[in-house]
């Protein structure tokens, strides 16, 4: 249980100055952005409380937000997503496995539930995270291609991480 705490820790800070140092400004004319941030939220052991699981997730965007020098709209999504990953833990996984502390991940999990998971999470944060941010529809189709762009430069480089840290366990789901 201790090395799972240290483990986390470790992959929130890494991905925390990932996003902040490296990714804050790398980006398409502010169109496509990378969050892969979000993987803190969703590697999070499958047991954890859900007040603990909305109080991690709102202190990681918190976090993204204080160095975006945004007001709470991360805050917002990753408390989505966390909503989001309560939902399909509850109807994709055996009640058993609810209650372990294994981390969703691809080599613990397989590719097809590990994908739906990351693009079903991703999907909802920015959707989230940019209809707040614009918080009107004046520019909806701006707005749309932001989540459609940003999307797929996230999904990118979650995987790349996935695929860069995966290491095959034995499978919860087929």
């Amino acid at each position: 249980m201790g090395r799972i705490i240290i483990f986390n820790i470790i992959r929130f800070l890494v991905l925390l100055i990932l996003q902040v140092a490296v990714l804050k400004n790398i980006g398409y004319y502010n169109i496509a952005v990378a969050f892969p941030y979000i993987l803190i939220i969703l590697l999070l052991p499958i047991g954890l409380p859900n007040l603990l699981l909305y109080t991690l997730a709102f202190l990681t965007g918190l976090s993204i937000d204080a160095f975006y020098d945004s007001i709470g709209i991360h805050a917002a999504a990753c408390v989505a997503v966390a909503y989001f990953r309560i939902f399909f833990h509850k109807i994709t996984i055996e009640l058993d496995e609810q209650e372990s502390f294994n981390t969703p991940s691809w080599g613990n999990m397989g590719f097809k539930w590990y994908s739906t998971y990351i693009v079903l999470s991703v999907l909802i944060h920015h959707v989230v995270l940019f209809f707040v941010e614009a918080f009107s529809f004046y520019n909806f189709i701006h707005t749309l291609l932001s989540i459609a762009l940003s999307g797929v430069f996230t999904l990118i480089l979650i995987f790349v991480i996935s695929l860069l840290t995966y290491h095959k366990k034995s499978r919860v789901i087929n």
